[in-house]
């Protein structure tokens, strides 16, 4: 392939749109954003809703941006790929968009047809999933979350008409975007083993799951309603690449290869594990080998936070997703820890607090972002307390971070949040405080979820971020001290997703002209991604020994929170009967 080539990779996140157009050797030349619609329901806060319309528009207004941007001819563009949310996209038989929304608009055609992985009112159809001990449960640590593709399909299938149901094709939405890209369904192992109840080592789909929950509807008609054609790897070419509509509307060349798609957090884990790394600004002689993948948790870091890790041999964790085989490379397994809310949570803790207002004055008079304006004043309270470190400035300030359930590692939806500690105090000091016991109880979830999966029989030894959280220093540190690793940062905290993505755009386009046989896949994405991932920055752990007594203390009084909030639970749903 001539240097001179270019990919494009498009990452779907939960509140916008990106394009990436990226140069053969991963420099990232030109990118653009655009924000979706997501539409909530003020009478039930579970609903977030989303259009694959509006999404797909927001899509095309970004490649042509880059192009033009870049000033490169669509003829120079040798490979599209995909990543996106793990959202439930409803369309019929010809693609176009279902209404998920509650009401008489159900089932009809209409814009609002995406039900957002964050959203929760499937939790009856998730109880009755985890009821059925079928073996796709040992597939998805033992419990599947509601926010899975089957409980909100199934949730459709119980609140809309029979005859309007069956006539709908259910996607993960990566999916969904290579369908309307090619104009052949092709299925990704990734969309499909990871949240559509699809499980590679039993055969793929299993009929008895299905019939036991109420969907016999797609054994009866082969499971066309989820995809019933060959699944296929990360970044596989898909039918002929861009159809002819497509092409017009992205302003690309009809033909352009298209690689099979992956969920935004496993292409988050494609643009960080391959790079090298700068310790104290000096570059690292090692070029990592496949086999070094394992020891490398990429967390891919935004609205919420997924925890990605490949091995050779399927790891089963009690509460983590997976183990998932040949989601992106043939022959080696992935498990996929969670949080549901992180960045959302930093924001709601800031943004409710009385003196947020204040906050906002202050930086906008120091022309800095709210962040460092906490900083600086965490930095003075501590001072002023004379302690040692910013852990011990709240040692006595716990808070329990499941505002919104837990992923992982309990996989339990109705778990909330906590904070013991608080006093009669409402000013800048304790917004301060509380905002970096938020970020104390992320990394110590972050702990507890790399704990469970090194226990289970992972090896994990570092970590490797993307998103935005990245950026924020004080959280990169906390997690170094706290899970006693180091932490990679890559070179663009935002450009790591979609680098990603291009990475199956350059797959697809080398693939379909070296005919790859399955066994040579792997090697051959893996090179792609130490050739295109720019060398990141580590983080080493770095409390002092009070500090790391602190951290011990305060991670058992996490663990502590956990067993009281359900003990707690236990006697009042008892003391209610």
């Amino acid at each position: 392939m001539s240097p001179s080539a270019y990919y494009i990779g498009i990452d779907v996140g939960t509140g916008s749109v990106r394009a990436g157009l990226v140069k053969h050797d991963g420099t990232l030349v030109a990118t653009r954003t655009e924000d979706t619609i997501t539409w909530r329901d003020p009478e039930d806060h579970r609903i977030f809703e989303q259009s694959t319309n509006n999404i797909w528009e927001g899509m095309c207004k970004c490649i042509k941006a880059c192009l033009q941007e870049a000033k490169v001819d669509p003829s120079e563009v040798k490979g599209i790929g995909f990543d996106a949310t793990c959202s439930l996209a409803v369309s019929d038989m010809n693609g176009e968009p279902v209404v998920v929304t509650k009401g008489d608009q159900l089932g009809q055609n209409g814009d609002r047809n995406i039900i957002l992985w964050a959203d929760h009112r499937a939790e009856k159809e998730a109880e009755l999933i985890n009821k059925t001990g079928s073996v796709v449960l040992d597939y998805v640590g033992g419990t599947m979350s509601l926010e899975m593709e089957i409980p909100k399909t199934l949730w459709l299938k119980r609140h809309m008409k029979p005859e309007l149901f069956k006539r709908c094709q259910f996607f993960d939405l990566p999916d969904f975007l290579t369908y309307r890209a090619t104009g052949f369904n092709r299925r990704s192992c990734c969309s499909v083993a990871c949240k559509c109840s699809y499980v590679p080592t039993k055969g793929g789909w299993q009929p008895e799951f299905f019939k036991k929950i109420g969907l016999e509807e797609f054994v009866e008609n082969s499971f066309e309603q989820l995809g019933k054609e060959e699944v296929l790897t990360a970044g596989m070419p898909i039918g002929n690449g861009l159809s002819k509509k497509a092409a017009e509307e992205t302003g690309l060349l009809e033909g352009t290869p298209v690689g099979s798609g992956v969920i935004d957090a496993y292409a988050g884990w494609l643009g960080t594990v391959a790079a090298r790394y700068r310790v104290k600004g000096k570059l690292s002689d090692e070029v990592p080998s496949v086999d070094e993948s394992r020891h490398r948790l990429a967390a891919v870091a935004g609205t919420s936070t997924c925890h990605i890790v490949q091995s050779p041999e399927g790891v089963f964790v009690n509460g983590v997703w997976g183990p998932y085989k040949d989601v992106v490379f043939p022959g080696w397994w992935m498990n996929e820890g969670g949080q549901s809310s992180t960045g959302q949570l930093i924001d709601f803790m800031i943004t409710t607090h009385p003196a947020y207002p204040r906050l906002k004055e202050l930086a906008e008079k120091q022309n800095k972002n709210i962040h460092e304006v906490l900083q600086a004043e965490l930095e003075k309270l501590r001072a002023e307390e004379q302690v040692e470190s910013l852990t011990e400035l709240t040692k006595d300030l716990h808070f329990y971070p499941d505002l919104h359930g837990n992923r992982s590692p309990l996989a339990d939806p109705r778990m909330r949040g906590a904070i013991v500690g608080l006093a009669l105090d409402s000013n800048l000091g304790d917004l301060a405080r509380k905002a970096n016991v938020t970020l104390e109880a992320i990394a110590l979830q972050t702990r507890h979820i790399v704990d469970q999966m090194n226990a289970k029989g992972h090896s994990i030894r570092s970590i490797y971020m993307s998103g935005g959280q990245a950026k924020n220093a004080m959280l990169m540190q906390l997690f170094a001290n706290t899970c006693n690793m180091p932490v990679v940062l890559p070179q663009s905290s935002g450009a790591a997703v979609v680098l990603g993505a291009a990475m199956l755009g350059r797959f697809a386009a080398e693939a379909q002209k070296k005919q790859l046989s399955r066994d040579q896949r792997g090697q051959a994405l893996w090179e792609i991604m130490v050739e295109m991932t720019p060398p990141g920055d580590m983080v080493e752990p770095a409390a002092s020994a009070r500090e790391k007594k602190l951290l011990e203390a305060k991670y058992k009084i996490f663990l502590e929170q956990i067993e009281i909030q359900r003990r707690w639970r236990k006697e009042m749903e008892e003391a209610a009967r």
